[in-house]
């Protein structure tokens, strides 16, 4: 990662983790991030979101339409989010309207949707809710993984619906 990115990413964590700490209640909090296509962070959901395969030095994972790395985050469990807020703002979630859709290794049985607490349908993948990382600015960029943000791991996930734990 250059440097500037990582300063860049750095900046977005410090103001995410400030402002989480300094609110409380439901107040909203905002991001220059502007999420991708099938997001809803900050937009209106697609009418459908496919989700492929990319490979990498990790190994063969998930990712959306333009190549952009998926993850699956250790403290959901079952297919409920329980990522909102500040922590939606960094790790937006993958969202449509209509019934997600397989190409490459990814398997259409293993693709589903679960309703978060705004009302919008994120996908998911093996009953995982999928998000994307704000400090992934292009497609195959994993720098999200393994990160610890949020109390908990985030990993990329594999074809066969698993956290891909290592890198």
């Amino acid at each position: 990662m250059t440097r500037p990115l990582r300063l860049a990413v750095l900046a977005l964590a410090s103001a995410l983790v400030l402002a989480a700490c300094g609110s409380s209640g439901s107040s909203s909090t905002s991001s220059s991030y502007t999420p991708p296509a099938g997001s809803t962070a900050g937009s209106s959901p697609r009418p459908a979101s496919v989700v492929g395969t990319k490979t990498s030095s990790l190994g063969t994972f998930l990712v959306d339409a333009k190549g952009r790395a998926l993850y699956l985050w250790d403290a959901d469990h079952g297919s409920m989010s329980t990522c909102s807020g500040a922590c939606a703002q960094a790790w937006p979630p993958l969202t449509a309207t209509g019934t997600p859709k397989a190409s490459g290794l990814v398997k259409s049985s293993l693709l589903g949707t679960t309703m978060r607490s705004d009302g919008s349908h994120e996908v998911t993948y093996a009953g995982h809710p999928l998000y994307y990382f704000a400090g992934d600015s292009a497609p195959k960029q994993t720098n999200g993984q393994g990160s610890d943000s949020f109390g908990s791991p985030w990993w990329v996930v594999s074809p066969a619906g698993q956290a891909i734990q290592k890198g």
